[in-house]
């Protein structure tokens, strides 16, 4: 009898995870790319942007954002740091 009740439990479970759909992180994140000059950039919508580090120099900083097509993109880029004084 308990092995017949293991056999019905393994069988259920080897459905319910048959219905699981493996996700890959890597396709499901957009490639980063790399501002210069030339980029044309179509944002609709800003979903996130990285905060800019207090130094007095040239950092990277990433923004993620949606085109006007719904597409997410991420794109890295350089800015001066939050640290500078003018005085």
């Amino acid at each position: 009898m308990k092995a017949l009740l293991v056999l019905a439990l393994s069988s259920l479970c080897a459905t319910a995870m048959a219905d699981e759909v493996p996700t890959d992180v890597a396709q499901q994140q957009p490639a980063i790319e790399e501002y210069t000059n030339s980029t044309h950039l179509d944002i609709a919508k800003v979903i996130s942007m990285s905060e800019i580090p207090n130094v007095c120099e040239v950092v990277p900083a990433k923004m993620v954002y949606d085109d006007s097509k719904g597409q997410r993109h991420i794109l890295r880029y350089s800015v001066m740091g939050n640290g500078c004084s003018n005085g």
